[in-house]
């Protein structure tokens, strides 16, 4: 084998190693699916709480329903790779509050960040029932 044809060898090896490379992690990160019902545990400087969540995903599509200190709201938000976002509007007493979680998804968990608008942040923890 020449000298060109090694070095041309080698460079395909390379692409052919980073492209398997790709295609696993996209393959991998596909397999997240939050559908089901999902308990976690919330702390703010406000306090704690343990909301429910149903979800249901579709491709990167996002909907559920929130249970909790505020009472009961519908949610929408995405899934993307290993990270999800999504929002719900209560009405607590009158006023509307948004709440806004974002984090990451590992197999039946997740954890994050959450913003509840005029009132704070915190994190969260959640476990697939």
């Amino acid at each position: 084998m020449t000298r060109m044809h090694a070095r041309v060898a080698t460079i395909g090896a390379v692409l052919i190693l980073a492209l398997g490379l790709s295609a696993a992690r996209g393959a991998a990160q596909a397999k997240v699916n939050v559908t089901g019902k999902w308990a976690f545990n919330v702390e703010t400087s406000a306090g704690a709480g343990a909301p429910t969540f149903m979800f249901k995903q579709d491709g990167e599509k996002l909907t559920g329903h929130y249970t909790g200190t505020f009472g009961e709201a519908d949610l929408t938000g995405t899934v993307k790779g290993a990270d999800i976002t999504f929002s719900f509007t209560v009405d607590a007493q009158g006023n509307a509050i948004k709440e806004t979680y974002t984090g990451t998804v590992d197999k039946d968990t997740m954890k994050g960040k959450l913003v509840i608008e005029g009132l704070g942040e915190g994190t969260f923890s959640g476990k697939k029932q």
